[in-house]
């Protein structure tokens, strides 16, 4: 049996469908193959995400992929899949987590800190640019859209002094050596399900319980917790959020950001795990009651 794997043409999408491909070989013996999709996201990086509906630009296309059959599963960054899901479809499994930061990578190998007066810096997130304001508000932040190679290569033809990336996909891609300042997940907040993989596949699949096997339950428990955070604040990439999660033992840590009327507020919490829907839900109404 050979299973069929939707994803997008980049070579990160690739890169982390290859990591479930070698997941599925390692604990079902199973061989798959990759289903390459251009998803409307893709197609239009001359506009920014808010301009031609958000999140869901990048996963609407391989969807189809699935409701036609012509995959059994697809692979999604996270942080790129809506809070609702039709009906149809579920997230069967979030196998692993990579680093959640955000980075700086330097056009001329300069630390964050030690960036001039007026450096401009590429990003096409809300969410960076508001936070990369709060930490250095002389900054000029130009909006840089594209998969991770484009966004370098604009980095030197539009000379910008630097460009804000996720670490998971640079490290995903062997380009962790280009990185030169990495941001503190509790001053720069990442996105919500940022560095996790989401495998989705339609509810009535007969193939599902195969992927459902990858799940790795720690990743899914603060997972649901930032969605829920996010669910809660109807967050989405029209608006800046960002959450950073972690576990100790029992523990479920939350920090979230939210920009309400041009103000952005942070707020915490702390709780047990098993309580993960409702602590995003109550970190959220913190940041709401504000």
């Amino acid at each position: 049996m050979s299973l069929i794997i939707a994803t997008r043409k980049s070579k990160l999408a690739q890169a982390q469908t290859e990591l479930v491909m070698e997941l599925l070989n390692k604990t079902h013996g199973i061989n798959s193959e990759k289903l390459l999709i251009v998803t409307e996201g893709d197609r239009r990086l001359d506009v920014t995400l808010d301009k031609i509906g958000g999140k869901g630009v990048f996963v609407k296309d391989i969807e189809l992929a699935l409701l036609e059959e012509r995959a059994h599963g697809a692979v999604h960054s996270m942080k790129d899949v809506p809070y609702a899901l039709d009906d149809a479809f579920m997230i069967a499994a979030v196998p692993e987590r990579e680093d959640v930061r955000d980075v700086f990578i330097s056009r001329e190998g300069i630390d964050f800190k030690e960036l001039k007066t007026g450096a401009k810096i590429g990003t096409s997130s809300i969410r960076r640019a508001g936070q990369l304001k709060n930490l250095r508000n002389d900054l000029d932040i130009v909006p840089i859209r594209g998969n991770v190679q484009t966004r370098l290569e604009k980095m030197k033809t539009q000379n910008l002094d630097g460009i804000i990336l996720a670490a998971a996909g640079l490290k995903r891609l062997g380009l962790e050596n280009i990185i030169t300042t990495y941001f503190d997940p509790k001053e720069m907040l990442p996105a919500v399900g940022q560095g996790a993989l989401g495998i989705e596949v339609l509810k009535n699949s007969d193939k599902r319980a195969l992927f459902e096997a990858l799940d790795n339950k720690e990743v899914r428990c603060v997972l649901e917790a930032e969605r829920s955070f996010m669910r809660t604040l109807n967050g989405d990439c029209h608006t800046l959020i960002g959450v950073y999660s972690e576990v100790k033992g029992d523990d479920l840590y939350l920090i979230g950001t939210y920009d309400i009327d041009g103000k952005i507020i942070k707020k915490d919490i702390l709780g047990n795990k098993e309580d993960n829907i409702d602590l995003g839900k109550r970190l959220a109404n913190l940041i709401l009651k504000a």
